[in-house]
């Protein structure tokens, strides 16, 4: 603000100087202030949702500003934080407007757990690994497939590119339900997708809809 007013000053000083010099050819121009525009706020709370891992939300964050064009809503975003245990509720879907987050249980590729210990070891954009990819996702259009009503997902970085022709999707699998993680202290392991158990798949499929960030990745 002072930067401002000194250029201000500054400019009134030099016009009211060309109008009492004798001979003045014209007056100086008006001085036009520009105020920066202000980046556009996604969401309105400060800190990441209670259950989230604050450095994975800000990331997340991150990839909804550079994707932006690509997405039809910016209002709610989904997080899978690959650092955590397949038994945990590691599936965040956002709120940006109340900071309010919801979590499920969802499973990773077998190619990126081949131990099968519940635990992401590394991603793979390669057809036929049967890992998981990290990176930004646009939610597309839902279908009925082989595990019943699915969502596609296409890939907006270069570590998930191949998404939609490795039919990455979203779906419900009996090895993502809940008595996995009694039984066997884990989840199953998919081909790659984002597995859930129906109930949960069902309900964040519909907060998701068609158009919407979904961001995974792994904390080192």
């Amino acid at each position: 603000m002072e930067l401002g007013r000194r250029h201000l000053l500054k400019g009134l000083a030099a016009g009211a100087a060309g109008v009492c010099l004798p001979g003045a050819a014209a007056a100086q121009p008006a001085l036009r202030i520009v105020t920066p525009r202000r980046p556009v706020s996604f969401w309105n709370f400060s800190g990441a949702p209670a259950g989230v891992e604050p450095a994975l939300f800000a990331k997340a964050l991150a990839a909804l500003e550079q994707h932006r064009g690509s997405l039809r809503h910016h209002d709610r975003i989904g997080i899978v934080d690959y650092s955590r245990h397949s038994a945990d509720k590691r599936f965040h879907i956002v709120d940006l407007a109340s900071g309010q987050a919801q979590h499920f249980r969802v499973t990773h590729g077998s190619g990126s757990d081949r131990s099968h210990n519940g635990y992401l070891d590394q991603f793979s954009n390669r057809h036929g690994s049967h890992a998981s990819s990290q990176g930004a996702y646009a939610t597309a259009s839902q279908y009925h497939g082989k595990y019943g009503l699915s969502m596609k997902l296409a890939g907006l970085d270069f570590t998930n590119s191949n998404a939609m022709s490795r039919y990455i999707v979203m779906h419900a699998a009996d090895y993502a339900e809940p008595h996995m993680v009694r039984r066997h202290g884990k989840l199953g392991r998919s081909q790659g997708c984002f597995a859930c158990a129906r109930r949960d798949h069902w309900q964040a499929m519909n907060l998701l809809g068609d158009g919407r960030l979904l961001y995974a990745d792994k904390l080192a």
